[in-house]
């Protein structure tokens, strides 16, 4: 995200000087969300709330300071269990491995992380739950899971809402994301982080699809998320929702005619030899974020907060840095060794066709009205 603290300090003032509503509260659930909370401040002084506010994104400080912990107890100890759903080859349970080390490292031992990836603990709504509940577990998971706590969330993980990965951490900072991060610690969820981003999901198929109409009659497996399913619905395809184990059987055998995810999963979970096209919708932003407990997080000594939250900014930092740097790279050697073939979509054809997504988040889900607009007015003034 090089190009987001230029971008910030040059159009935020403009973009905030306009009277910015406060997030919608309501309970209202939805089966996509679970929990999330906070990047509220890790204590009540004005050095946590600053270092909550830098943990909406990744742009908080590419080097890690070092934390004087001669004030803690060298007898202090706190286990945690992270839980997550990714693959072992995949850039998130990579990097999340990477953060549980350095903490453990740099903690000398008195904050210990082990991470649980591919669901062998519990995850999506369960995982969240876990947080808020008070138990000593880390979850990452889509936004989409907080919108249960805070319904503008759904928004926030809404399809096509952005088209590039500095828009989203722009939006991150905004006031209204910020209340949004409040309001879920309220209900017993902090959020360490939430700019861990793992590409666009686009269209995986054998048939190559440029606008709406090539997807009408085609199955295309999706998560078990009503907002996956929505918006494959809404985009003219048949949102058919799987497990993914069952995924890749499932178009050899003809039962869905194609299946949706990133350019980084692309080559590691089998989809590349089963689906040689990719139709580059975009539609919808593979981030996660951390979710802490915020009364077990305030537990900790506050040089072992200080130190959990900067190396959970770091490893955003670093997830998006790779990410960003690697997918071109990642196409080529799909298109060379694999034959994958990429092709570019009318975006603004499938754009139009999300709005009533928006709109029924208003009328059942809960949301601020005209959030998505006052999001995309944002985007539009920051230029990014």
């Amino acid at each position: 995200m090089k190009n987001l603290k230029k971008a910030m300090a040059l159009t935020m003032a403009a973009a905030m000087a306009a009277s910015l509503a406060a997030c919608g509260g309501s309970s209202s659930s939805s089966t996509t969300a679970a929990a999330k909370t906070t990047a509220a401040a890790a204590d009540t002084t004005a050095a946590a709330a600053a270092d909550t506010k830098a943990a909406g994104a990744s742009a908080a400080g590419s080097d890690s300071e070092a934390i004087d912990l001669s004030g803690v107890d060298p007898n202090y100890k706190i286990e945690f269990k992270l839980s997550h759903v990714f693959a072992p080859d995949e850039a998130l349970t990579k990097h999340m491995q990477a953060i549980a080390d350095s903490i453990r490292e740099k903690s000398n031992g008195m904050v210990d992380i082990t991470c649980y990836p591919q669901s062998q603990l519990p995850v999506y709504q369960d995982g969240v739950a876990q947080v808020a509940a008070g138990a000593n577990f880390i979850s990452v998971e889509d936004p989409s899971y907080l919108a249960d706590y805070v319904p503008d969330f759904n928004v926030l993980a809404g399809p096509m809402l952005v088209s590039n990965y500095d828009q989203y951490g722009y939006l991150l900072q905004t006031d209204e994301v910020q209340e949004m991060f409040k309001k879920a610690e309220e209900k017993g969820v902090k959020v360490l982080n939430m700019d861990y981003i793992f590409g666009f999901r686009s269209m995986m198929t054998n048939k190559v699809i440029k606008e709406p109409e090539d997807l009408k009659g085609m199955k295309i497996r999706t998560p078990k998320s009503e907002l996956y399913v929505n918006t494959i619905n809404a985009m003219g395809a048949t949102a058919t929702p799987m497990g993914f184990a069952d995924t890749i059987s499932a178009v050899q055998q003809g039962v869905v005619d194609g299946l949706e995810g990133t350019i980084d999963a692309y080559g590691s979970n089998g989809s590349a030899e089963v689906c040689k096209n990719m139709a580059l919708t975009k539609h919808l932003l593979g981030v996660c974020g951390a979710y802490i407990n915020p009364d077990v997080f305030n537990s900790m000594p506050e040089p072992l907060q200080k130190l959990v939250q900067q190396e959970f900014n770091k490893g955003a930092e670093d997830m998006v840095k790779e990410i960003s740097e690697n997918e071109k790279s990642q196409m080529e050697k799909l298109e060379k060794e694999q034959g994958i073939q990429f092709n570019e979509v009318d975006t603004e054809a499938f754009q139009k066709l999300m709005v009533p997504i928006y709109s029924d988040m208003e009328k059942n889900k809960g949301t601020t009205p005209g959030l998505y607009d006052k999001f995309q007015k944002y985007i539009k003034d920051s230029g990014l």
